[in-house]
């Protein structure tokens, strides 16, 4: 489960994004001030802070770039200042990308994928999963050295779950991840690919690999 901090000092607007992130999955923690925000920032390893610029205390524009000092968590800054010079100056600071208010929260949740994805799902180095490798420079698969013919799609799916070992993944997730944010893809197309990927990695559900999370999506582990 992915953490988020988010530095918020509007109650109600705090509350309103703290539950949708919830209800998504994610895992939050709150804070309403640039000083108590910053402690956490620098407390803890974060997936992702959404942090507000116009904060009592320290303003968010600073309060990013001591995080960007000390810390390698991705920052997305929510603000009601839009202007090009705003902007600039949140990205000079260190911002992974700025989203001005009112915003779409579907956009939040878009933009919050496309980070973590980015954070979560690179580079060249193989991978292991108990009896599982995965080399992704030459997208092959091997199950105790035996190889495992896996179409573009599942071996695709099965990168981001070994990106993301214990972590809960929504079907919202997945397709972002594998077919892309702007796929026009229904979630009962992430279960049939779930289920390809199963059949093929192991034929006893006791020995599996991917455990379905009801009503949220998939997990490895």
């Amino acid at each position: 489960m992915y953490k988020i901090l988010l530095i918020e000092d509007e109650p109600n607007f705090a509350r309103f994004v703290e539950l949708e992130l919830v209800h998504e999955g994610y895992a939050v923690q709150a804070a309403s001030d640039g000083p108590a925000g910053l402690r956490l920032a620098l407390e803890s390893d974060w997936d992702l802070i959404l942090l507000d610029v116009m904060l009592p205390g320290i303003d968010g524009f600073e309060v990013c770039r001591r995080i960007r000092g000390k810390s390698g968590s991705p920052v997305m800054l929510l603000t009601a200042r839009d202007s090009v010079s705003d902007r600039v100056n949140g990205l000079d600071y260190g911002a992974d990308d700025y989203l001005p208010k009112p915003f779409a929260i579907e956009e939040l949740f878009a933009r919050m994928r496309a980070i973590l994805r980015r954070t979560r799902c690179g580079g060249d180095q193989p991978l292991a999963f108990r009896d599982l490798r995965l080399n992704p420079v030459s997208r092959s698969v091997t199950r105790n050295g035996v190889g495992i013919a896996l179409t573009k799609r599942e071996f695709d799916l099965l990168s981001v779950f070994m990106h993301n070992v214990n972590r809960i993944l929504t079907r919202d997730a997945l397709i972002d991840s594998v077919w892309g944010i702007d796929a026009d893809v229904e979630t009962n197309v992430v279960d049939v690919y779930v289920r390809y990927l199963r059949n093929k990695l192991s034929g006893c559900p006791e020995d599996g690999y991917i455990q379905t999370i009801r009503g949220i999506g998939y997990v490895m582990r």
